[in-house]
Formats: C-alpha cells, structure tokens, sequence
C-alpha cells in the first residue's frame, strides 16, 4: 500500500461526507451492499438527519415502489392517514415492516409538523419518494393503476375529444391484473402477456397520453397544479415503463434478463432526475443501483451486466451527483465472517473504530498499484466492494460488523 489506512479515515457525520466530496451535490446517494439490516438502516436514518438539517436536503428518496411511496410522501407533508397505514401500504420489497424505515418516516412527518407550526415557508418541509418501479424479484404490476391515473388526470383537464381512447377501453384492454402478476413469467417468457395484441395496443395509448400530457403542459400546471403535473409525469413514466418492462418479459432471448435489469435501472433514473428537478436529494439504495460503474449480478441463467441507475443520472448530473459505497466486515448470523486480511474489507477491519468514512480516491490511492483481490462472500445477499473500482465513487462509509436485529 502507498498510504496508511488509518490516515484518511474519518468519524461518519455529515461534515466527514461533504468533506470527501468536489463540490456539493444535487443528489447525494447512499449505498448499502446488502438489504435489510437495522445497523445499516440505523446508520443511514443519522446521517441522512444531519445532511437534513446541516445542508439542507429537502428529498429523501429510497429504492422502493415509486406509485407506493405517494402514499409515504402524503402522509409525511401533510399527515394524511396513519403511521400504521402508510407502513403497510407505502413500501414495496416489504420494506415497510422495518423499524428503521418506521423511524424515517416518523421522523420525517414530526419535522414537517415543527415546520408548520412554526409557520415555515413550505420549501423547508422534507419530501419521500420511492423511485424504483412497482417491480418484485417475483413479478411486475399491472399498468392499471398508473395508467387510469394518467388517465384521469388528463380527462378533468383536457377536451375529451384529445384523448386516444375513454376508460372502459383501457379496462378492456388491461383485462384481469393476475394477468400481469403471473409469478411464472419471470422465468418463462411464455407465461407474459408483454406481447399480446392488448399489451401492444396499451403500449400505443400510454405514448399517446403521455404526448397529451407533455403538449398540454402549460394549461395542466394553471388548471391544477405543478404539484399534480408532476405526479402525472410520475404515473405516465410508470405506465410506459412497465408496459416496456412486461413486453421484455416475454422476450425469450439470451439477452432477457440483461434488458429487464438494465429497463428497471432506467426507470430509476429517469424518476431520480425528476427528483433532482425540483431541489437537492438524499437517495439510499443498494451500491450496484447507485455506482457510476457498470452492474453485474449473477442469475439463473449466468452472469449480466447492465448500466445502473447512479452510472445514467450521473452521465446526466455530472459533478451534481456524488455517491458514497457502504462497505463492511461481518454479517455473522448470515455466515458472513471477518474478511480475509489482504482485502479490501479486511484492511478497513484492522482499523480500530467501529465504523469510519474515507474518501473513495483517497482509499484507491493508499491501496496502490495492485489492489487487493475482491472479497467473495460466502453468502449471495451480501455483494463486497470490487477494490478496483473505488475510484468510480466518492467515498466509503465502512461498517466493521453488523449485528443480528
């Protein structure tokens, strides 16, 4: 190594983070190499409070449900529903069953409370947003939802001959939604109905109100809202996606899975730019969706690669994106261990805190000319940091072991 390690690590708080960073970002993105667990949850629900309330983000945006996180984003403004409901009802990947993300989100509202009592200007209250599609490892959603969302938004509000077609003929046409949840599809093109005669006619019709939405924008924000276009961009965005996502599943092509992961990482983005359209955001997610690198994952059907979410709003942000990787050393009770010595996770082990922030550029640096040998975990829902690649980030926050919650 060219440098001591123990030289550039750093305390984890919000200073340390814009610390390590070129500039302050527009969005700032937090990754996390496995799902799930409270430390890390834990850790992100500190830091994201300071950058709050230190440098003023106003938008936390995490890698769930975009239609869902609606439910989330209303109760947090203005606190309609419970705190119950929305947990139940507001996450997808049924992130809403942990405490932490319960915390967030309380946490969020009773900031937004202060504000209000306190008669703030509205632009200091805190937004959520999910940003992935409405998309399970298991299936996709039916259109419907936010394609009769589209719908009847642009019915109040533009002359119904302008429309492509009325709601019964979207009805029609989206036919049963178990139709479109079929778990088999996943694996068996066959079983999709992204190629039908039906799925191929809504594909037209979603481009056409999504047209209609865009050509009629300056009498939808007088007539509504900017707040209520904006949502509608989100339902338009959602319906074509998953319109687009349902017709490559019924592609049995070798490169199938390779086009699925890469069109969700696309929706991801494109709803991560929406975000960053309207003020500075916080986005947490796992390293693979945020990293300005290629992804890769190994499937059932092998090895793909594809172009994530971090890598397009990047390409896009410039130095308005920052990104900062977690790395860590043990996750016991999923037989992780402490990391071999010559690694990359084993070197930041040695270190004595419990946790420490370094600079991605700096680390690539102290590590030298030949990195060490990426770490291989022994369990497939923790994916190690690849050393040769930190440059590709802005920092690393290294959590040293992640206890059972």
């Amino acid at each position: 190594m060219a440098t001591d390690t123990k030289d550039i690590a750093r305390a984890v708080d919000a200073a340390a983070v814009m610390g390590v960073l070129p500039a302050r970002p527009r969005m700032l993105a937090l990754g996390e190499p496995t799902h799930g667990e409270d430390a890390l949850l834990g850790l992100r629900n500190e830091l994201f409070r300071q950058l709050v309330e230190e440098e003023g983000y106003r938008t936390i945006a995490i890698e769930s449900d975009c239609v869902a996180g609606l439910i989330v984003d209303d109760y947090v403004t203005s606190g309609t529903g419970t705190l119950d409901q929305v947990m139940e009802s507001g996450f997808s990947h049924g992130w809403g069953a942990f405490a932490a993300n319960r915390e967030l989100v309380r946490w969020m509202r009773a900031h937004n409370a202060r504000a209000d009592a306190e008669g703030r200007p509205a632009s200091d209250r805190l937004r959520f947003a999910g940003f992935d599609g409405p998309l399970e490892i298991t299936h996709a959603a039916s259109p419907r939802q936010a394609l009769v969302a589209l719908h009847r938004h642009l019915t109040a509000h533009v002359e119904a001959d302008l429309l492509p077609c009325d709601a019964q003929t979207l009805d029609r046409l989206l036919g049963d939604d178990a139709r479109w949840t079929e778990p088999a599809a996943m694996t068996d093109p066959s079983r999709s109905v992204g190629r039908t005669a039906e799925a191929d006619r809504l594909r037209l019709l979603a481009d056409d109100l999504v047209a209609l939405l865009e050509e009629q924008t300056p009498h939808l924000i007088a007539a509504a809202s900017r707040e209520e276009w904006d949502r509608a961009r989100l339902y338009g965005r959602t319906a074509t996606g998953l319109l687009r996502y349902h017709h490559r599943m019924a592609d049995a092509s070798p490169a199938r899975m390779a086009r699925l992961c890469a069109l969700r990482d696309s929706t991801m983005a494109g709803n991560l730019l929406a975000l960053a359209d309207r003020g500075p955001v916080l986005v947490h997610a796992h390293n693979s969706h945020l990293q300005r690198g290629r992804s890769t994952m190994r499937m059932w059907q092998g090895p793909v690669e594809w172009w994530g979410a971090g890598a397009l709003v990047s390409s896009r942000l410039g130095e308005e994106y920052a990104f900062v990787a977690t790395a860590l050393g043990t996750i016991r009770h999923r037989g992780v261990d402490a990391p071999p010595p010559d690694s990359l996770e084993g070197l930041l082990y040695a270190l004595p805190p419990d946790r420490c922030l370094a600079g991605a550029r700096e680390l690539a640096a102290a590590l030298g000319d030949l990195p060490p040998a990426p770490r291989v975990s022994p369990w497939f829902g923790y994916a190690p940091l690849d050393p040769a690649r930190l440059a590709d980030g802005d920092g690393v926050v290294f959590v040293k072991d992640v206890p059972q919650g």
